[in-house]
C-alpha cells in the first residue's frame, strides 16, 4: 500500500490513480458537488453552523512526523458538507498510512463549514507551526485561510473549484470546469470540428464554462454559430432549445455541459425541434459522467471530458476496506493533497513547499491523474476524453503522459 510512482518533476505520489470526475450531490452549484460527477463551481452551499464549537481539540492529529501541515475540514457542518469532510479526514489518514508514516503531522481543525471557523482554525494551526494548510472546502473560507496564511508567507492547498478564490500562493487542488471544457474543445478541433453549437445551463457553473468554451474556441480559430443559456425549469427550456436547434445545421459539434438531471430533457427538447441528434457531435464535460447519461439513447456516442476512472475505482476499494463505506468524491483531493506534501517532505528538503516546487511545471500524478499548479493558484488536470455508450463510457482518447509546452 506504500508504492510510490515516479512522476512527473522531481517527486512521486503513491501510485493509485482516479476516476472520473465529480464531487458529491449537494445543495447548491457554486464548486464542486455534483452528483457524481466533476467540477462546479464552489463546492457546496455553506451549511447552518452547528451549535457545537467548530473547531477539533487542539491537540488532534494525524501522523508523528516533524513537518506540520494544517488540515482544514467542515468536519461538523451539516449535511453532505459534514459528510464530505469526515471522508476527507479519512482519505487524509489513509494516505499518511498508505506512505509508509511519512514525516508529516497532519493538524486537524474543523471548520463548521463557515469563514470565520475556518480563519480560526487557520490561526490555530499557523501557530502550531504549520508549514503548509490543506483546506479548506468552502470558496468563502479559502479567501479568509488564504488571507492569514498569506501573511506568515505560508502556501495553501485548498479543495474549493471557485477559481476566483485561487491566488498566488493559494493553490487550488479541485475538479476546474476549465480542464474540461479545453479538454474536449482541444479533441473536437483534433477530430477536424470547427463550428459550434452550445446551449448552457444559466447558473454559476456555466457563467465559467460559457467564459471558458467562448477561449477554447477562439484559440483554436474555430466558431461558435449559436449559444444560448437555459433556466432548470422545463417550461423555460423550449426557446432557447429552439434557437439551437435551428442554427446547429451549420455546426460540427453541439455542447451541452450539464449533468444527468438535465441533459436528457435537453436532448429530449431537441429533438422535438427536429434536430438530428446522430448528425451532429454533442460535447459534454466531466458532469456527464452519470448512469442517466449513458442511459440516454439521444446522448449515445456523444463525447466527454474527465480523468481516467481507473485510479478512483482502485482507491474507492481500499478506502472500503479501510473505513466499511463508501468515499465521498471529495475524498480523493484531501488523499493526493497528503500525498503530495508527504512526498514533497521526502525529496525536497528544506525547499519543500516552496513556489517553485509546488508550481514545477512538469507537474505531479495522483488518484485522479496527472496535474499540476500554476501561478496563480489554478490548476491542469490531465484529462482522458471519454465516448457515452449504452453498457458505460468508453475511452476515446487517454489522459496526456506528461504536460507540454504551457498547456496540455
Amino acid at each position: 500500500m506504500s508504492a510510490e510512482m515516479p512522476l512527473q518533476g522531481p517527486v512521486a505520489l503513491p501510485s493509485r490513480r482516479r476516476a472520473v470526475q465529480g464531487l458529491l450531490t449537494t445543495a447548491a452549484t457554486l464548486l464542486g458537488g455534483c452528483s457524481g460527477n466533476s467540477s462546479l463551481l464552489n463546492s457546496f452551499t455553506s451549511p447552518t453552523p452547528p451549535p457545537q464549537s467548530a473547531q477539533a481539540p487542539p491537540g488532534a492529529a494525524i501522523g508523528a512526523g516533524e513537518v506540520k501541515a494544517g488540515l482544514i475540514l467542515p468536519l461538523s457542518a451539516a449535511g453532505n458538507a459534514g459528510v464530505a469532510g469526515q471522508s476527507m479526514r479519512n482519505a487524509a489518514e489513509m494516505a499518511v498510512a498508505e506512505f509508509n508514516n511519512p514525516n508529516v503531522q497532519l493538524l486537524l481543525k474543523d471548520d463548521g463549514g463557515t469563514a470565520e471557523a475556518a480563519r480560526l482554525a487557520a490561526q490555530q494551526a499557523l501557530d502550531e507551526g504549520a508549514e503548509i494548510i490543506l483546506g479548506p472546502l468552502f470558496a468563502q473560507s479559502v479567501s479568509v485561510v488564504g488571507q492569514m496564511a498569506r501573511s506568515r508567507n505560508i502556501p495553501v492547498i485548498a479543495f474549493s473549484t471557485d477559481a476566483n478564490v485561487a491566488s498566488a500562493g493559494v493553490y487550488l487542488l479541485s475538479f476546474l470546469p476549465e480542464s474540461d471544457v479545453d479538454r474536449i474543445v482541444q479533441y473536437a478541433g483534433s477530430t477536424g470540428k470547427r463550428s459550434y453549437a452550445a446551449l448552457i445551463p444559466d447558473n454559476p457553473y456555466g457563467t465559467v464554462v460559457e467564459a471558458a468554451f467562448k477561449q477554447a474556441v477562439a484559440r483554436r480559430n474555430g466558431q461558435i454559430v449559436a449559444l444560448e443559456r437555459y433556466p432548470h425549469d422545463k417550461a423555460a427550456l423550449a426557446g432557447p432549445i429552439r434557437t439551437v436547434a435551428q442554427a446547429a445545421a451549420r455546426a460540427d459539434a453541439l455542447f451541452i455541459p450539464d449533468g444527468g438531471d438535465s441533459v436528457p430533457d435537453v436532448a429530449q427538447g431537441l429533438m422535438t425541434a427536429g434536430l438530428n441528434m446522430k448528425k451532429i457531435q454533442l460535447l459534454g464535460t466531466g458532469l456527464w459522467d452519470d448512469s442517466r447519461i449513458s442511459a440516454n439513447p439521444a446522448l449515445d456516442g456523444g463525447w466527454y471530458a474527465a480523468p481516467d476512472g481507473a485510479g478512483y475505482r482502485g482507491f474507492a476499494e481500499r478506502y472500503r476496506a479501510r473505513f466499511k463505506q463508501e468515499p465521498t468524491r471529495t475524498a480523493t483531493l484531501a488523499y493526493d493533497a497528503v500525498a503530495l506534501i508527504a512526498a514533497l517532505v521526502k525529496t525536497q528538503g528544506t525547499q519543500r513547499f516552496s513556489t517553485a516546487v509546488l508550481t514545477n511545471p512538469s507537474g505531479f500524478t495522483g488518484i485522479d491523474g496527472l496535474f499540476r499548479f500554476k501561478a496563480d493558484g489554478t490548476n491542469e488536470r490531465g484529462l482522458a476524453v471519454l465516448k457515452v455508450t449504452p453498457s458505460g463510457s468508453q475511452i476515446l482518447a487517454p489522459p496526456p503522459k506528461s504536460f507540454g509546452g504551457s498547456g496540455i
